[in-house]
């Protein structure tokens, strides 16, 4: 991605990143864990504010700290990190509520050709997976790095 990012903490594992949200509300610390689901190769995306307590994801705060735009470009980022090293899997992802998962959508659509010149992106709407189209009122995204060419 050539867009305007947070700088990212990658774990060893390639599986947990942190980066720092700086905006009108101070610096909050965020968190995107990839974890894996019932499915082989399919893992799940989880991201949120990190919780001070207990050092996990609070994936229900809203934080309005003005810069939703870097922090969804930085959470994006973390896919090229995490397909390299995870080749041929499928990122699973859907927000916490239905306005988080509109807002990803959206996120989606208005960066689509930058996203699907390296991942192909699936909806799911009423369990139904097809190829993303724009105006789509998914439930949940799924989204695979493409083949690089030899």
């Amino acid at each position: 991605m050539q867009e305007d990012i947070y700088p990212l903490t990658i774990s060893k594992t390639a599986m947990a990143y942190k980066f720092v949200s700086i905006g009108t509300k101070g610096s909050i610390d965020k968190l995107v864990i990839y974890s894996e689901t019932a499915f082989e190769k399919v893992y799940n995306l989880g991201f949120g504010d990190k919780d001070p307590r207990t050092n996990k994801i609070s994936d229900t705060v809203i934080t309005n700290n003005g810069d939703a735009h870097k922090v969804l470009l930085t959470v994006a980022s973390t896919l090229y990190f995490f397909t390299e090293r995870f080749k041929d899997v499928l990122v699973f992802l859907a927000g916490s509520s239905k306005s988080r998962t509109r807002l990803y959508r959206i996120a989606i659509s208005n960066h689509f050709r930058l996203i699907s010149a390296d991942f192909e992106v699936y909806g799911s709407y009423h369990g139904r997976w097809t190829l993303f189209e724009k105006n789509t009122d998914y439930e949940a995204f799924i989204v695979k790095r493409k083949k690089v060419p030899l």
